[in-house]
């Protein structure tokens, strides 16, 4: 009978190795598998699960496991009950686009460095922005760190790989004071003017906004609560609900009184003498969410009547409303500690870098401030 590196005897069909590990070993049908684990505890939990596994079918042994076949097990068994339903999606997505292509057929065994950096490569090559690559590197790095501790592999191959560094980095898309005014100018007599009014005054994420509720605007405290954001996935998912990006995205913006009359605006355009609390503030005519396609749509309809008046205006998404109220907040000397709690980011260097993208002339009165200094 094993004992363990203390001298202490080890059940039937498990070791400890050298670096503290325990292996577990489990014969079917004259073949030994084995399943690897830090603490007896979990590893008699794993074995457990081979044997049922190897007992029902749904086991593959890991010379024969495929990235794909591994990628769903990561996904079903360590992801799907630790992040939100968006970011499982997501995952899937991000795969089933932009890797599966490259390695999915592979064996995890036979996966290497040079492999990983195909794909990075390949993204590279199909326009995919760096921002882009690297959280699929870090999804890829996850799945393969966990196929190593599960014994799969020896190594994780990820983080043999180089993401490739971009060129050049796109400017932020930016309305200047005057693009401002005649965007929504144009956009008057758009069935998502609200919309773009408030989004404008807020700096809320698409998702967020079209997820906007009237349960959400708290008069008596005088804020708007985001505690939500509306996504769409095809096949029988459809529209839902899904919490804010990250744990700081959930948060209270400051309701101010032009706030409150577009809110206002909007229920009477809706025809609603009855507001029903957990309706979306902003929706189609017939009470449909809105779809990001479709405020996008609007947004080029209205860019089309721009240009047919013969003037010049930049293509946008409606990211460029969040940047906009960023860089009018900016402009007018918001703190950058108060930026960064509406706009809900992360860490406060997000919220710096904005200061990057400034317009030239607010650039310049800030250089004027303190030419006294010298």
């Amino acid at each position: 009978m094993a004992k363990d590196l203390k001298g202490k005897e080890l059940p039937a069909g498990i070791r400890q190795r050298k670096n503290g590990k325990y292996e577990g070993r489990v014969q079917y049908e004259n073949e030994r598998y084995s399943v690897y684990a830090d603490s007896l505890p979990e590893l008699k939990t794993k074995m457990t699960e081979l044997r049922y596994r190897l007992e029902h079918g749904g086991f593959v042994a890991k010379n024969r496991m495929t990235v794909k076949e591994w990628f769903e097990t990561w996904m079903e068994e360590y992801k799907k009950n630790q992040v939100k339903v968006g970011t499982i999606i997501a995952y899937t997505n991000y795969y089933n686009f932009y890797v599966d292509k490259y390695i999915g057929k592979r064996k995890m065994v036979d996966i290497r460095g040079e492999h990983i950096q195909r794909v990075y490569n390949g993204m590279l090559r199909d326009g995919l922005a760096v921002s882009t690559i690297k959280i699929i590197s870090a999804v890829l790095n996850g799945c393969f760190k966990q196929a190593v501790k599960n014994g799969i592999i020896e190594r994780n191959p990820v983080i043999l790989a180089t993401i490739p560094r971009q060129s050049e980095t796109k400017a932020r898309r930016v309305f200047s004071v005057q693009e401002q005014e005649t965007f929504m100018k144009y956009a008057e007599e758009s069935y998502l003017y609200n919309l773009f009014a408030l989004a404008i005054r807020t700096g809320m994420r698409s998702g967020e906004i079209r997820g906007l509720k009237f349960s959400d605007i708290d008069r008596k405290n005088g804020v708007i609560h985001i505690v939500r954001t509306l996504k769409y996935e095809g096949g029988n998912q459809g529209f839902f609900e899904d919490t804010p990006k990250t744990k700081t995205s959930k948060r209270d913006i400051p309701l101010t009184q032009d706030m409150i009359d577009i809110i206002e605006n909007q229920s009477k355009r809706n025809s609603q003498e009855v507001i029903f609390i957990n309706a979306y503030i902003f929706r189609m005519d017939d009470d449909r969410p809105i779809s990001r396609e479709r405020l996008q749509a609007e947004i080029n309809r209205i860019l089309k009547k721009i240009h047919g008046a013969g003037i010049e205006f930049e293509y946008f998404t409606p990211h460029c409303f969040r940047h906009t109220f960023a860089t009018r907040a900016i402009e007018n000397g918001m703190k950058p500690q108060t930026l960064k709690a509406i706009l809900g980011h992360s860490t406060l260097a997000m919220t710096m870098d904005l200061y990057s993208h400034v317009l030239p002339t607010t650039k310049a009165e800030e250089m004027e401030l303190i030419a006294n200094a010298f």
